[in-house]
C-alpha cells in the first residue's frame, strides 16, 4: 500500500478510535458538553429513565465502537460510519442542532472511507 494512503488509514484508524472512546467515557462525566441536550424532546418522552443514563447507555456503544476500529479496523469503521449517521438522521428529523449533524456526516464519509481503505490493505 502506497506510504501516503497508509500514513491516511493511519490517521483515521487513531481518530476514529479514539474519538469515541472519549466522546463516550464524556456520556458519564459531561465534561465536554450536556450530552443530554442532543436528544429530541420526543425521545425523551419515551425514555423509561432519565436522559443522563440513555446517554451514558449510548457512550458505553461508542466506547465499543471505537475499540473495535482498534481491534477490526474495517467492521469498527463501517459501525461508527453507520452510528454517526444515525445521530444526524435524528438531529435533521429534530430540527436542532443541524451544524452538527452536517459535522457527523462529514464524519461519518470519513469513517467510511477508513473502512474502504482497510477493505483495500485486505486485499494487498
Amino acid at each position: 500500500m502506497d506510504s501516503n494512503v497508509q500514513l491516511v488509514r493511519n490517521i483515521l484508524k487513531y481518530t476514529f478510535g479514539l474519538v469515541p472512546v472519549v466522546a463516550g467515557l464524556d456520556k458519564f462525566t459531561n465534561i465536554l458538553t450536556d450530552w443530554t441536550q442532543y436528544l429530541p424532546s420526543g425521545l425523551v418522552d419515551m425514555l423509561p429513565f432519565e436522559p443522563s443514563v440513555f446517554m451514558m447507555i449510548v457512550g458505553v456503544i461508542e466506547i465499543i465502537a471505537g475499540i473495535l476500529v482498534f481491534a477490526k479496523t474495517r467492521f469498527g469503521a463501517y459501525l461508527v460510519s453507520i452510528w454517526l449517521v444515525l445521530i444526524a438522521l435524528t438531529l435533521i428529523f429534530s430540527g436542532t442542532y443541524l451544524d452538527v449533524a452536517v459535522r457527523d456526516i462529514v464524519m461519518a464519509i470519513a469513517a467510511f472511507s477508513l473502512a474502504k481503505l482497510s477493505e483495500n490493505k485486505l486485499k494487498a
